[in-house]
């Protein structure tokens, strides 16, 4: 005896999987059309000047800026005593990879008491020096905007350095296109860029606490101190936090931290032939902006990948 089949009607629930499939769906398909007002919006400019530090935000904004405007973007790495060497030699190394127009510019931060005291809006003034150096690159150049790779997951940090570039006429295309920071990985790692999984790096004085002074002494410290960790095997997020009075405050993965407990001895001794005097390692993972907790601002998580 036949037995008939019988379907489901047109309008029954889908499966938790196809329901699954049919969000992840949309938002690819949501992420790739940010991506593409982006391209839109870089492509409309008459030329570009982009602060390009090779992190993944600004990488992806030379390389998209590049891709729409050729020889009229500019990717311009602001170098001063703040950025780490290593980052320079990657900038410069993944800028020649990429094929871009690419210019190195020294900023003067330092030389700004205001910066130097380091209080709670120290970023300001660094924005300040670096859109005014790159706005003079861009008068040079034909009278471009000066681009930062800003996406909307930084708006909610501390950092009032945005607003002084904003008031300095900075545009964040990624911002206005709406590109968060999921997005950012996605597209880089989309574009083959090898930054797609490069962990964020702030410049070296984030390391300093606020309060301590900014001095070319204090970030080559923490620069030494951060290469030690790397050498001795450590890598990832990591920070070495001078909280003053030469006692630096090792933040490491969560994964790290019992391994890094038991080297404690030679971890201690690598970070003072760095130049600290005492050493601690901080029991929670490492989590950006740690330093802003002192400013009353609500608890930050740590960051995703």
């Amino acid at each position: 005896m036949a037995h008939a089949t019988v379907s489901p009607p047109p309008d029954a629930a889908p499966s938790a999987g196809a329901a699954q499939a049919q969000v992840a769906a949309q938002a690819k398909a949501a992420a790739q059309a940010k991506v593409a007002a982006l391209r839109a919006a870089l492509a409309a400019l008459p030329g570009a000047v982009v602060a390009y530090s090779g992190g993944v935000d600004s990488s992806l904004l030379a390389y998209l800026a590049h891709r729409e405007l050729g020889d009229r973007a500019l990717a311009v790495t602001a170098d001063s005593p703040s950025l780490a060497r290593s980052e320079l030699a990657d900038a410069r190394a993944q800028a020649e990879r990429l094929g871009l127009r690419h210019r190195v510019v020294q900023t003067r931060e330092l030389d700004d008491e205001r910066y130097t005291v380091n209080r709670g809006d120290r970023c300001r003034f660094c924005k300040e020096e670096l859109v005014s150096v790159l706005s003079a690159v861009a008068a040079e150049a034909g009278d471009w905007p000066v681009l930062l790779g800003v996406n909307t997951d930084d708006l909610g940090d501390h950092r009032p350095g945005q607003a002084a570039a904003r008031r300095m006429g900075a545009v964040f295309p990624m911002v206005d296109a709406g590109l968060g920071k999921a997005d950012v990985r996605d597209a880089a790692h989309g574009f083959g860029l090898p930054t797609s999984d490069k962990p964020a790096s702030a410049c070296l004085s984030s390391r300093l606490a606020y309060g301590v002074p900014v001095t070319r002494e204090a970030l080559r410290r923490v620069e030494d101190a951060e290469d030690a960790l790397r050498r001795a095997g450590f890598g990832g997020r990591l920070r070495v936090r001078d909280q003053g009075g030469d006692l630096a405050r090792i933040e490491l993965e969560a994964a790290d931290i019992p391994r890094a407990a038991t080297r404690a001895g030679e971890l201690a001794e690598l970070l003072k032939a760095a130049g600290f005097r005492y050493v601690t390692l901080d029991l929670e993972p490492y989590r950006q902006g740690s330093h802003n907790a002192v400013l009353g601002l609500p608890r930050l998580r740590t960051a995703a990948p």
